[in-house]
């Protein structure tokens, strides 16, 4: 049998992305054959006995490719250690067991991928394939061609210089606007934080769109799998 990486091999067994995996193997969670892992040549097959956290690990046959249109008031992990109410509790009767392609904010709206495919969620999650991610957000104010053109070339946020985005003007009211957004990172809590560096606040925030899947007119707090026309969509 044609041996991986054991991160790989996590990956593909549905335990994480191999990102996290990669987290898993580093923070000595993982052991191959009794004997714990901390590097990530190793290169490993089904015959090997791998466990993460003391669980035996077997590779995932049935893969799953699920879009979610996640309400606010939920957290994009497994498990949350305040209790919170997580995306898996929205997905409870999927048979396989899934975790979130990436993630959306608590106070954020809209689609989430799940999945039990590490490289699909290496696919959309890996900054170097500049997956453009689309939001419709309600913002204080109107803002102004500068701002647009500010947003769009790069700001400051902190530590750091965003990568060039798109903001659209769709609607405007009294005290607030309609805007539409994309961008290609994916940094904690970046929509809002660039908001606020153009002077308008996020009032209300949904993502509609990860790359070439949309979320269309999947109500909120429901799953479905993606079509095959849509696996076929993506790069």
């Amino acid at each position: 049998m044609e041996e991986v990486r054991l991160q790989k091999f996590l990956a593909e067994a549905g335990v994480a992305s191999r990102r996290k995996a990669e987290e898993l193997i580093s923070s000595g969670r993982v052991s191959v054959n009794g004997l714990v892992v901390t590097g990530m040549g190793l290169k490993v097959s089904p015959k090997d006995r791998i466990e993460v956290d003391g669980k035996v690990i077997t590779q995932e046959e049935n893969k799953v490719y699920i879009m979610l249109n996640k309400p606010v008031g939920y957290v994009t992990t497994v498990k949350d250690q305040f209790s919170r109410p997580t995306v898996i509790d929205l997905a409870k009767d999927i048979k396989e067991r899934v975790y979130p392609v990436g993630r959306l904010d608590y106070d954020t709206s809209g689609l989430i991928l799940l999945t039990n495919d590490g490289e699909f969620a290496y696919r959309f999650t890996h900054p170097k394939h500049e997956v453009e991610k689309c939001y419709i957000a309600e913002v204080k104010g109107t803002p102004s061609q500068l701002d647009i053109e500010n947003f769009e070339t790069g700001l400051e946020i902190e530590d750091f210089t965003t990568a060039p985005a798109k903001l659209k003007v769709l609607n405007k009211e009294r005290y607030s606007s309609q805007v539409e957004i994309i961008i290609h990172e994916g940094r904690n809590r970046q929509v809002r934080k660039m908001c606020e560096a153009i002077g308008h606040p996020v009032l209300k925030l949904k993502r509609i769109a990860i790359g070439k899947l949309k979320l269309d007119t999947l109500p909120e707090g429901k799953w479905r799998k993606l079509t095959y026309k849509e696996l076929k969509l993506i790069d």
